[in-house]
């Protein structure tokens, strides 16, 4: 079942400010970049911005020759590779990977680095570039959201480690079928307070 979302500004904001939905890639171990998901613009005081977060997600690659493949379903604990093939380049899916919560992809080629992508809903989620043959991309997702107020991002974009570590609200979607997230804070001068995000009017799945 996917999750229905529902943004509500209810924020004392009067500068238009952008706000970024992500998920982090918590399968490896050092701070992976992430990539803006969702982005929010235009939504002034007052008004809602309805989204959905899919269960379902899809895999991608591209090699060093600048062809990209076809967007497969995955699903935690399948594996992909990308192999040469009899018509080029192709990306498969090789039955179970080493974990049953991560979706692996292989680069399987004899030479050239591979980028691995992970789509929700048609939109860039997370990506792993400079792949070296034998080396395998690994993503892992927990049932959360993070978001925050942004400026001048663009969906589908690397976010710099400056701009990630501003944002510290991570909201959890485990067993939730829709739900509403007010923005409240914000606003100009000295008494403003900062922007807070909570999740209100929960339907549990």
């Amino acid at each position: 079942m996917d999750i229905q979302l529902n943004f509500i500004n209810n924020s004392n904001d009067a500068n238009n400010s952008d706000v970024v939905i992500f998920q982090k890639n918590v399968a490896t171990s050092f701070d992976e970049l992430s990539v803006a998901w969702q982005v929010i613009r235009y939504c002034g005081q007052g008004d809602n911005h309805l989204f959905t977060v899919p269960m379902t997600m899809q895999v991608g690659a591209s090699d060093s020759y600048g062809n990209y493949t076809p967007q497969l379903n995955a699903q935690n604990g399948q594996q992909f590779q990308m192999a040469m093939t009899t018509s080029g380049d192709r990306l498969l899916p090789v039955g179970s990977g080493t974990s049953s919560k991560e979706v692996q992809v292989l680069n399987n080629l004899k030479q050239g680095a591979i980028s691995a992508s992970i789509y929700k809903g048609g939109k860039l989620l997370a990506v792993k570039t400079s792949i070296a043959p034998q080396q395998k991309a690994v993503f892992e997702f927990k049932p959360t959201i993070w978001i925050g107020v942004v400026s001048q991002i663009e969906e589908g974009q690397v976010m710099n480690s400056a701009v990630v570590s501003n944002i510290n609200t991570e909201l959890s979607l485990l067993g939730i079928a829709s739900a509403d997230i007010v923005m409240t804070g914000g606003g100009p001068g000295a008494n403003s307070t900062p922007f807070a995000f909570s999740l209100q009017n929960v339907v549990m799945s």
